[in-house]
């Protein structure tokens, strides 16, 4: 995974700002208009398109204009580069917690356990 770190980087800077989060969550039931997606929210549309362009760029949306109206879509391969980041560190840390609930249950931890690799130390 350190291979994708420069796009989680930029996906994880997107999905930090509300107001994308916001835009995600809507198109998760579907696509939808700039139009529409901006209706609810109370900035510019100028404001807006740039929220919209960082969510492109970072490949989280898909837009395609069709004469004046520009529809956007989710792009499910980056969520689930996404999903399989966020997999990979829920496995780590359930071994160290499962490590640790030994070491408090017992006193020690396994030497047969399993040891974290180089990325997940």
């Amino acid at each position: 995974m350190v291979k994708y770190s420069d796009e989680l980087d930029a996906m994880f800077s997107a999905l930090a700002d509300p107001t994308r989060r916001s835009v995600i969550a809507r198109l998760g039931r579907g696509p939808a208009s700039v139009g529409e997606l901006a209706e609810p929210l109370s900035i510019s549309l100028p404001s807006f398109m740039k929220h919209v362009r960082s969510l492109e760029s970072c490949g989280l949306i898909r837009t395609k204009k069709s004469g004046r109206v520009r529809t956007c879509v989710l792009n499910q391969d980056r969520f689930h580069l996404l999903s399989g980041w966020l997999e990979e560190q829920r496995r780590i840390w359930e071994r160290t917690t499962d490590r640790l609930e030994q070491f408090v249950t017992t006193g020690s931890v396994d030497s047969d356990g399993p040891t974290p690799t180089k990325e997940e130390s």
